[in-house]
């Protein structure tokens, strides 16, 4: 089993001394890499590589620096890219992201798959590009068929590996690898994998992105009311178990969304080991 981490860069002292005690409790679990998701706008620009440099250098991971096309124009994107190839990076994970709060603009790519041509025409195989995927359908699709097609697309204009949105329903991955790969996608797709820290953000996550909490799971989680260990153990469980289906189907790598905390990813993993 391979696995990967995805970390959120920090902003302040205490966020980055967490992430650090994270980092270190999660490498012995010996991940191939690990992610960082896009600080989008302004200066937050800077965290997203800063943190790639920190997990490299510092930790010794090998790291892979999320990038959004929304609200950025081809020259800051251009900018980014150069940075993250002198850093040594040689993967991104493109996306097209949210219009960042407070912005006005859109940018100069509006989809994901022009910022993967964008990548593939510049700088050519320099980077291995991955993109993301929704086995549940991304909440702003026009429909099933629609988004499926724009994911072909961005296979065909350059994406080597995909990461999909997590889910609680295996059978919703199974369905989507299957359509994309009657479209003729062959590329990996690798599972998105969230453990269960905080039911109530994760439902509110959930809503925004389209992602499906089973409604056993949900009830059996309120019906814990606030006993967190008993929350946390069976949404260990629960993760775990579809982790293990998911594993025994062929499924070679698994990507964990940490939001740089150890213990649920760890919870889950102890599980499968």
């Amino acid at each position: 089993m391979k696995i990967s981490f995805e970390f959120f860069p920090p902003k302040t002292d205490e966020q980055r001394a967490q992430l650090d005690r994270t980092v270190e409790l999660l490498k012995p679990h010996e991940p191939a890499f690990g992610s960082v998701t896009f600080g989008a706008g302004g200066s937050t620009l800077s965290y997203t590589a800063e943190t790639v440099k920190h997990l490299s250098y510092h930790h010794g991971l090998v790291s892979v620096p999320h990038l959004s096309c929304m609200g950025g124009t081809r020259e800051e994107i251009r900018s980014l890219l150069d940075q993250y190839r002198e850093q040594g990076c040689n993967r991104v994970i493109a996306l097209r992201g949210d219009m960042p709060s407070g912005m006005a603009r859109s940018g100069d790519m509006h989809f994901a798959s022009d910022l993967v041509r964008f990548i593939q025409e510049v700088y050519g195989n320099t980077f291995e590009i991955t993109v993301a995927c929704y086995p549940e359908i991304h909440p702003q699709a026009e429909g099933a068929f629609n988004d499926i097609a724009r994911f072909a697309e961005k296979a065909r204009l350059g994406a080597s590996s995909a990461i999909t949105q997590y889910f609680y329903n295996a059978d919703a991955y199974f369905r989507f690898v299957d359509d994309v790969r009657r479209q003729g996608v062959d590329i990996p797709i690798i599972p998105g994998i969230m453990p269960i820290s905080n039911f109530s953000q994760l439902r509110r996550f959930s809503q925004l992105c389209g992602a499906e909490i089973p409604r056993w799971m949900s009830q059996r989680m309120q019906d814990y009311g606030d006993d967190l260990d008993s929350i946390r153990e069976f949404a260990a469980d629960c993760v775990a178990a579809m982790c293990r289906r998911l594993l025994d189907s062929g499924v070679e790598e698994l990507h964990f969304y940490t939001l740089n905390m150890a213990r649920p990813t760890s919870s889950v993993l102890s599980r499968l080991r």
